[in-house]
């Protein structure tokens, strides 16, 4: 039996390894065949002069013993997913589940029955179910669904309450004799009280707190239209514009409408309410026409000094790159706040065509990445003003 140490080690080196760590046995020897059933498919192994040994390894064997061939393992994926749950902690599972569909495309995660009846619902499979619904039958999307809903109903809950806080109201400058420790003014409380501060004490005792009021918010109607690009890049930017467009829906003083769109643009306002059939809905992939979608939303626009046009998007224009910056100049020239977000996820780490965000953002277009949280923020505070 290897010591706990040297087995992390064997599993990490492979079998080569062997001679300095010693042999797995037990379950050390299923794991390390249910990492090589994954990793062991690895187009890099083959560069480096690694082949797949016996039984499907992906790791040379000790001695350079590499007989086997190259024949595909005899593990299924149902198998496969059964051991990784018996066999790893939770956050190695849900790592292992996540290459499995993202980085080594094994849409049996997905699309097999028996596969999705085992499987933990995360973003990572929401996404690859949005990528490959369009292969599913009847019975296996409904079985997908349940992973749609249960991700969504997470993202929900968690969104809900960034957005209520967001829009619960927004400190003004103005003094106020309401003492509440949520409208405490921490820094007009010192520059008040900088007499009574105790340099041997280093100690500034507080005689006069000082408190804001807060404004309301939702005096008047407003209007946020979220463009979303569709294309398989953005998945995880639908998925946080449809929970987010949902959690703003109905609030006071604020209209939400929300547009998907590659070559083509659907306008899926109606089914904000209902997050899981809008990206039910949603099909990713495809060109991407910018500046038709940019037109299209311009015309839903009302009062373009009350609106907020958020165009979410990795800006690699498919279609006519002039007129894409000539619909975002006429919007922003006619007073409506535009907004170009490479990402609305919790990452906001996007990968983006920096030269036409640049143009928009030349046009006087506000371009980063948001969380949504922050795009809440960000409309709460324009309503505010």
């Amino acid at each position: 039996m290897i010591p706990p140490d040297l087995e992390r080690w064997r599993l990490v080196l492979g079998a080569p390894a062997e001679p300095c760590t010693g042999a797995l046995g037990g379950e050390g020897a299923e794991r390390d065949a249910a990492l090589d059933w994954l990793y062991g498919r690895d187009p890099d192994l083959a560069r480096r002069g690694v082949r797949r040994g016996a039984g499907g390894s992906g790791r040379a064997r000790p001695g350079g013993d590499r007989t086997g061939g190259d024949g595909p393992s005899q593990l299924t994926t149902v198998d496969w997913l059964d051991s990784v749950h018996r066999l790893f902690p939770k956050e190695t599972i849900e790592r292992l589940e996540r290459d499995a569909v993202e980085r080594y495309e094994i849409h049996e995660i997905v699309t097999d029955p028996a596969v999705l009846e085992r499987i933990e619902p995360d973003a990572a499979l929401l996404r690859a179910v949005l990528r490959t619904k369009h292969l599913m039958n009847p019975e296996v999307l409904a079985l997908a669904r349940r992973i749609v809903e249960a991700v969504v109903r997470e993202l929900v809950e968690r969104l809900a309450t960034e957005v209520r806080q967001a829009f619960h109201g927004t400190r003004s400058r103005r003094p106020s004799r309401v003492r509440n420790s949520r409208n405490f003014d921490f820094h007009g409380t010192i520059r008040a009280n900088l007499a009574h501060y105790r340099p041997d004490e280093r100690r500034l005792y507080i005689e006069r707190p000082r408190f804001v009021s807060r404004t309301r918010r939702h005096i008047e109607q407003w209007q946020l239209i979220l463009l979303v690009d569709q294309s398989g890049s953005m998945a995880g930017s639908v998925i946080h514009s449809a929970v987010t467009a949902a959690c703003l829906w109905g609030l006071p003083g604020l209209k939400t409408h929300l547009v998907a769109f590659d070559t083509a643009v659907a306008d899926l306002t109606a089914d904000v309410t209902d997050p899981v059939e809008l990206l039910m809905k949603v099909q990713l992939g495809g060109g991407t026409d910018i500046a038709r979608a940019v037109a299209y939303g311009a015309g839903l626009v009302q009062n373009p000094r009350r609106t907020i046009v958020a165009l979410v998007t990795d800006f690699y224009e498919g279609g006519d790159p002039g007129r894409l910056v000539r619909e975002v100049r006429r919007l922003v020239q006619q007073g409506t706040h535009v907004l170009g977000l490479a990402a609305l996820d919790e990452d906001a780490n996007p990968d983006y065509d920096r030269v036409m965000a640049g143009r928009l953002a030349a046009e006087g277009a506000h371009v980063g990445a948001m969380t949504p949280g922050r795009l809440a923020e960000f409309v709460a505070e324009r309503i505010g003003r």
